[in-house]
């Protein structure tokens, strides 16, 4: 298949509609707004729709409607957008429905800046809204991983009946790279007779489906809680991803980094080879369900010294580093949070002074 120059937002637009998506719903806030601009245009070439709310709180709930009644549906956003869509997520995530979102991060807390940034890792992977629920959580490192994760992610959405966050930052979404759109990641959608709201005429059924997430005996919300649970507990067995970067040397530093991050990792990886210093990466493409097990195995390498998670935050998956880690080996951490993505050469004074 033939590759093709796009900016990310405009591929991820794309890459919804070829997995299936014919439903979108957003309110534009930078820096993700040309994924509705180009699905403004897209959407009735395929005859899907694209309609634009009044506030990220009405598009939580357009996406919660379409998810209901089994509909392919995404959403766009940045930040402070998510954060209004939070409690419409917390729905949809009690009323196991499937759905995906995409955050393109910008700086915070607040209004912050639209330069990249990784500061809603805790609002991705701890909750967001309320109450017992998780997302999956992908972070793709460039353009052409973000096109796969978001036609990955619908078929994962129907699998586990819940929303999935695709979580990149504003330089994915602002830069150009050539991409392809891999056929074999398209998913048939699931059958949805048995519990969407598509009408009882469409399904050939004298069977009301009821999708809800109000329950008020403590019996029926904690038996919803627990089957909640055993899905999330079934993604930590069946979807943790994850690569290793020079992983097969006696590196004495661990680098854990995700995102954009990652890839500038890798450039201070491959100079510090250059002078004869090995540094490994473990970089989490799923952050929730987090690669706990190989973090733990790639930090307690015989030769490894210590860990470093690099972040564009003031520190958050860090706290996840360390819970892997166990104690086992010294955790350090390096962020900025800016907008300034920290350079190479910085990175190599950070390790070279862990060394």
């Amino acid at each position: 298949m033939a590759k093709v120059l796009m900016k990310g937002n405009e591929a991820i637009g794309e890459a919804a509609i070829r997995a299936g998506c014919k439903n979108y719903f957003a309110y534009p806030i930078t820096p993700q707004s040309e994924v509705a601009e180009y699905l403004a245009k897209r959407m009735p070439e395929v005859d899907g729709v694209f309609l634009q709310g009044e506030s990220e709180v009405a598009v939580g709930y357009m996406i919660f409607g379409a998810s209901a009644c089994g509909e392919r549906v995404m959403t766009t956003s940045s930040s402070p957008g998510v954060s209004l869509m939070g409690e419409a997520i917390s729905y949809i995530s009690a009323a196991q429905c499937p759905a995906v979102f995409v955050n393109i991060m910008r700086g915070g807390p607040g209004l912050g800046g639209i330069l990249p940034s990784q500061g809603d890792y805790f609002q991705a992977t701890k909750g967001g809204g309320h109450g017992d629920y998780h997302l999956l959580v992908l972070a793709p490192d460039g353009v052409q991983e973000a096109v796969e994760m978001t036609m990955k992610a619908f078929g994962l959405a129907e699998k586990y009946r819940g929303p999935v966050m695709i979580l990149g930052d504003g330089l994915i979404g602002q830069m150009m790279e050539p991409v392809e759109f891999p056929d074999d990641l398209m998913t048939e959608p699931s059958n949805k007779d048995d519990w969407a709201t598509s009408g009882m005429d469409t399904r050939k059924s004298d069977k009301r489906n009821l999708v809800r997430s109000l329950f008020l005996d403590p019996k029926e919300l904690n038996d919803n809680n627990l089957a909640l649970k055993a899905k999330y507990e079934q993604m930590k067995k069946e979807e943790v991803l994850y690569e290793g970067y020079n992983t097969d040397t006696d590196y004495k530093v661990l680098i854990v980094s995700y995102g954009t991050m990652s890839r500038v990792c890798k450039t201070s990886i491959d100079m510090m080879k250059q002078d004869g210093i090995e540094v490994g990466l473990l970089r989490p493409k799923s952050l929730f369900p987090f690669p706990e097990d190989a973090v733990f195995k790639a930090s307690t390498k015989e030769s490894c010294q210590s860990v470093i998670s690099i972040e564009m935050s003031m520190g958050q998956m860090v706290e996840d580093v360390e819970r892997c880690v166990k104690g086992q080996r010294k955790v350090d951490f390096y962020g900025e949070c800016g907008g300034d993505i920290p350079t190479p050469e910085k990175i190599i004074e950070i390790i070279k002074g862990l060394l």
